[in-house]
């Protein structure tokens, strides 16, 4: 998730540092992979105000600009054609460096001297547009920094929201986060003035018509056929939008986040995906036949085109967004070319949906087709708040496009669900904590990111906001207490516990003592993984279904093994005094009567202990002068130092090294009969 500095601080009312908000986010919600500067490059670059336009006296295409830059006034040879004079506009003077890494200097262009340049958008990094210089609405006085006047400066805030935090998708969630912090209030930032004259005002603040499964809104028929897969669905109608260009600052706000900007009403639905959470999907009335709109379970084999131009066949577990007649959209997922808004669009509906985390999941699973859109309804978006993410769609979109709302929205929603009520305990959270925290402080905490707490009976209730579905039980709560006090305010120390009255299991035990006994005797304790190839025989072997590579492809017969391929790595590094051991779970096959899979079959298991042992048969310990002491486990020291030594006199230690040493080494007979008896003790 990409996070715009500023779009939190227009949410906050307060300027923000980025690297203190990341270092907060890390330790108290989720890490902040990396913050990215946007648009620093531009310190250079001066607001400039063109005094005199004239023809270029050698070239029809160029014109020769009288530049007020704050300094007096320099000549400019530009060859755009929308400078005008009197308007201000972005100015590089000589020696600034452009993004890119261009430094500008003095040039003559066709017997005319230049002293900088005047910008378009693109050569700023704003934007795509190169056509025209870059025009300024703005009071700056000629002189001013570019940065200053215009702010498109931010950062970048990329967060890795972990699968149960679906709030924190949103610019609202995550500074509904830093004011629990800085004692602030989150508030959506004003619309700018646009089209908007007021007279809808009134309907988008009422709250929506409710019915049930059918309703009309503005002569639209919307139909729920399919309650399970959307449990609750709004619809509105404008009319008389004009669909052109996005305004500067909404499509300023989208770029901070790494969205294209594509048209004022479709660029409005994301902006409120972005801010809070809520997909939006704008169709083009006049593309609708009925004109209606269906939620329904979509048919086996029905076919979409989708907006990727790709054709798509559905299943009956997928949910559809149909008119009268056809799909339009696979719900949740991405909508089609045939409702989609164009130049041409005079009337939109605008859906705002609930659809079924699971479902959804299933679906973008099978089409093999994901969106921002998908990947937040999921997880699981807000039920309860959906009339406020619709009235703030119909609002912006009345603001950047125009348009009239004659009916207040549609509300289809079958069964009304409340916000959940959890009891919490303080002397439960202490407890689970470890450490007293006074009931004011819970208080403060939770209500710091939505939570509304009263006391009852002795415990704390806390009814728990929609955009929170992942709290569910009391010890959520506590967590959610534990990390906005933070973790690190927690003592690190150990504290007094009570031992448990249960005893280990005997083969726990067991366990313990053969450990503790080859620790005292030298040797070092390996955890190898239960794959290898299969034994020789084979006939045994539990063999996987989907194995990662053919020498990992069955669970290993025996610990040995393993270990003996560690002994192969560390002397082809040329680490000879090697004593290792492993106490795990070893596997065979069931046998004829119970095959693996049919009635109960399945691997036997059990627990087994191997060691190796290579090397001096006192190797150089890291302390001075201590002595590993000796041990005498099966007679496998025995047979190992033998072999090794054995493998030394017949000269094979002195010609070879490495990984060919080992190989050599495995040939001999002396290998070979230690092998045999490691297996026939086994």
């Amino acid at each position: 998730m990409i996070v715009s500095r500023r779009w939190l601080e227009a949410l906050l009312g307060r300027p923000l540092d980025a690297r203190e908000v990341a270092e907060w986010l890390t330790g108290h919600v989720a890490a902040v992979d990396a913050v990215q500067p946007l648009h620093q490059d531009l310190g250079d670059i001066l607001v400039a105000r063109v005094l005199d336009v004239k023809r270029h006296p050698n070239a029809d295409r160029l014109s020769v600009c009288l530049v007020d830059a704050g300094a007096g006034a320099v000549q400019v040879v530009c060859g755009a054609p929308n400078v005008q004079a009197g308007k201000s506009y972005p100015y590089a003077p000589v020696g600034a460096v452009l993004p890119g890494g261009i430094a500008l200097e003095k040039k003559t262009i066709r017997g005319v001297e230049s002293n900088g340049m005047l910008c378009s958008a693109k050569e700023l990094g704003l934007g795509s547009d190169q056509a025209g210089i870059l025009e300024l609405d703005t009071p700056a006085s000629p002189g001013t920094r570019f940065l200053e006047a215009v702010p498109v400066a931010d950062h970048q805030l990329v967060i890795d929201v972990p699968a149960n935090r679906p709030d924190l998708l949103c610019h609202k969630g995550v500074a509904r986060e830093l004011a629990a912090s800085l004692g602030a209030t989150v508030k959506l930032p004003p619309i700018p003035p646009g089209q908007t004259d007021g007279r809808t005002g009134s309907l988008s603040a009422r709250p929506p018509a409710r019915q049930t499964t059918r309703g009309v809104v503005d002569g639209v028929d919307i139909r729920l056929e399919d309650p399970e897969g959307c449990p609750r669905y709004l619809a509105a109608v404008i009319r008389g939008v004009q669909v052109g260009p996005s305004p500067a600052w909404l499509a300023q706000r989208l770029t901070s986040v790494g969205q294209r900007p594509i048209s004022n009403v479709v660029d409005a639905t994301n902006y409120v995906l972005f801010e809070l959470n809520q997909p939006l999907h704008a169709f083009d009335l006049a593309k609708l036949r009925g004109p209606a709109v269906v939620i329904r379970r979509a048919k086996p084999g029905e076919k979409i085109v989708t907006l990727d131009g790709v054709e798509r066949a559905m299943t009956a577990e997928m949910t559809a967004i149909c008119d009268a007649e056809r799909p339009t959209i696979v719900a949740g997922v991405m909508g089609s070319a045939e409702s989609e808004v164009t130049a041409s669009t005079a009337d939109v509906v605008l859906e705002c949906a609930y659809f079924q985390p699971t479902r959804i999941r299933r679906t973008r699973r099978a089409l093999g087709l994901s969106s921002e859109s998908s990947y937040r309804f999921e997880r699981g978006i807000d039920l309860l708040g959906m009339p406020d993410a619709m009235r703030r769609g119909v609002e912006l979109i009345i603001a950047v496009a125009g348009g009239e709302l004659r009916a207040p929205p549609l509300d289809l929603w079958p069964e009304p669900v409340q916000e959940k009520t959890i009891f919490l305990r303080p002397e439960r959270l202490s407890q689970l904590l470890g450490v007293p925290i006074e009931r004011a402080e819970i208080e403060r905490h939770l209500s710091g990111v939505g939570f509304f707490v009263a006391p009852k009976d002795g415990r704390l209730a806390v009814q728990v906001p929609g955009w929170r579905p992942d709290v569910i039980r009391e010890v959520d709560l506590v967590e959610e207490v534990a990390r906005l006090k933070g973790y690190d305010a927690f003592p690190d120390e150990l504290r007094p516990y009570r031992p448990s009255a249960v005893p280990d299991a005997p083969v726990e035990r067991a366990k313990a003592r053969v450990r503790e006994q080859l620790v005292r005797g030298g040797f070092l304790e390996a955890r190898t993984l239960p794959l290898g190839p299969p034994p020789p025989d084979g006939a045994d072997a539990v063999a996987l279904r989907n194995p990662m590579s053919a020498e990992e492809a069955h669970l290993r017969r025996r610990l040995l093994p393993g270990l003996v391929r560690r002994v192969e790595y560390n002397w082809s590094a040329r680490n000879r005094d090697i004593r290792l051991f492993e106490v795990g779970t070893v596997f065979r096959a069931a046998g004829a009567e119970l095959p693996i899979g049919k009635g109960g079959g399945g691997p036997e298991e059990w627990t087994s202990v191997a060691a190796v042992l290579t090397g001096a048969r006192h190797p150089p310990h890291w302390s001075e002068g201590a002595k590993v002491p000796d041990m005498d486990i099966w007679d496998l020291k025995r047979h190992f130092e033998l072999a090794v030594e054995v493998g030394s006199r017949s000269g094979w230690k002195s010609r070879c090294s490495g990984r060919s040493r080992t190989r050599r080494f495995q040939r001999s007979r002396r290998w070979s009969a230690t092998w045999r008896w490691c297996s026939r003790r086994r």
